[in-house]
């Protein structure tokens, strides 16, 4: 089964989270979060912070990553890893290939035309944020 991960970043305040505009399909030109694959006999999490060190700069220590949910696609053998941080620090980014972009969480997430994932992205992050307590330690 083939293995993704996509991460939610939330900057230090949690009033905005981490995209990535698409280049290539699927989704070009539409945002993202960013993530990646998680390489065979990979541990998942260091997947996650790997590929989010990979696409922007940001590394262990700037954010604490929690495994918030999975999405399996069994028509495609997949599975989706889904992780959320929020960051401790101001930092500065660093771009892979996918240009980045701070979103307000207030944004709408499910607008398919803007965001990729058929609405998966807005219930990533209204699930995070029904937890957020718990996932930030607060």
């Amino acid at each position: 089964m083939k293995k993704l991960n996509v991460i939610l970043v939330f900057n230090k305040d949690e009033n905005k989270i981490l995209m990535c505009k698409r280049e290539k399909e699927p989704y070009k030109g539409k945002f993202n979060l960013v993530g990646g694959k998680v390489e065979k006999n990979e541990d998942e999490l260091h997947a996650a912070y790997r590929e989010l060190q990979e696409e922007t700069g940001i590394t262990n220590n700037d954010i604490k990553l929690i495994h918030v949910m999975n999405f399996q696609y069994e028509m495609t053998d997949m599975e989706l890893e889904v992780y959320a941080g929020k960051l401790n620090k101001d930092v500065k980014l660093i771009e892979e290939i996918n240009k980045l972009f701070w979103i307000d969480k207030n944004e709408n997430f499910f607008d398919m035309n803007k965001f990729a994932g058929e609405g998966n992205i807005g219930h990533m992050i209204q699930q995070t944020e029904l937890y957020k307590d718990k996932l930030f330690n607060k």
